[in-house]
């Protein structure tokens, strides 16, 4: 049976998740509502497509927030699956980058990375700061709540035998997803060496997080290797979020034009982008068939005791009873 209340590890991960939000929707209210605070033009904010770009990521860091509140509440566990994993699929792979590029361009550029531009430097100092301690806060609180929701996750092996009538599928899925990311991460890995630091940084782990999430994607449906499944499993996790979230955020800035988009031409960094997104979207579903087979279930629900109401605290037994 799983614990119905979060632990101190979890609470405390989903606060710090939660105090980092904060600024970064505050700062996003602002600009929705006409403040031109941290911009050196005030026009800048005004154009159509930055107002629906804020509106967009403003949604993002919303959806983040409900669910690090999900992640300590008792109503989070009866949460379907698949309203639990996709947004943090996506937020995870584009928080990734973010929590392991960020320090290294601070340490290779100083501060002066953030400089130049209609943003003032202290914004992008203390957006970037947010999205760390969201980044880490978020991880953490979620992994302590997949751990109690989904423990078998934890506790098998890699080689763990089990019915999988679309394996065949998913074997073909993984290499061909491989094959893709070792071109698009290759390619990025090349641009990473003798680029400027911010670029170089941020290509070259990317293409790293690609190879690897591709790859732990094929030994996950092989099964092979004798150490526990977790492993692999956050690799494929966040390189095929990474490669989704970042490459259908750089297809929707370049679509929606404005400063940020305009006259951007569709080269060799736009395809990587592009292959890159479909490739993570692919290897997304793949991950989830095997989840879903792996777990034996095709909605991962708690399983409610006969006694127990509909939703109260005080009830004979706990609406999570029986997670797996």
């Amino acid at each position: 049976m799983t614990r119905h209340r979060a632990g101190i590890g979890r609470v405390t991960a989903a606060i710090v998740a939660i105090a980092a939000m904060l600024p970064y929707l505050t700062l996003k209210v602002l600009w929705l509502t006409g403040s031109s605070i941290g911009v050196a033009d005030p026009e800048f904010m005004r154009d159509p497509a930055m107002v629906g770009l804020n509106a967009m990521t403003f949604g993002m860091d919303a959806v983040g927030l409900v669910l690090a509140l999900a992640f300590t509440m008792r109503w989070g566990l009866r949460l379907p699956a698949w309203l639990v994993l996709p947004p943090l699929w996506v937020g995870t792979g584009l928080l990734s980058v973010v929590v392991v590029s960020a320090p290294l361009v601070v340490v290779a550029s100083g501060l002066e990375a953030f400089s130049g531009g209609p943003i003032q430097p202290w914004v992008y100092v203390m957006v970037y700061a947010g999205f760390m301690g969201q980044g880490i806060g978020l991880m953490t609180a979620f992994a302590l709540y997949a751990r109690d929701r989904w423990p078998a996750v934890f506790t098998t092996g890699i080689g763990h035998t089990f019915a999988s009538p679309t394996r065949p599928f998913q074997q073909v899925v993984a290499w061909g997803s491989l094959l893709v990311a070792a071109l698009t991460g290759g390619t990025r890995l090349v641009w990473a060496v003798g680029g400027d630091p911010v670029q170089a940084v941020q290509n070259g782990f990317k293409g790293l997080l690609a190879i690897a999430g591709a790859a732990a994607l094929v030994a996950i449906v092989r099964r092979s290797g004798r150490g526990p499944f977790r492993r692999p499993l956050v690799a494929a996790w966040l390189g095929s979020g990474s490669l989704f979230g970042w490459g259908l955020y750089a297809m929707i800035v370049r679509s929606a034009g404005g400063p940020f988009g305009d006259g951007a031409a569709w080269g060799a960094d736009g395809l990587v982008e592009l292959f890159g997104m479909l490739t993570g979207l692919v290897m997304g579903m793949c991950g989830a068939f095997l989840l879903a087979e792996r777990s034996g279930v095709g909605d991962v629900q708690p399983v409610q005791h006969p006694l127990e109401g509909e939703d109260r605290e005080r009830d004979r037994a706990t609406a999570d009873h029986g997670h797996r």
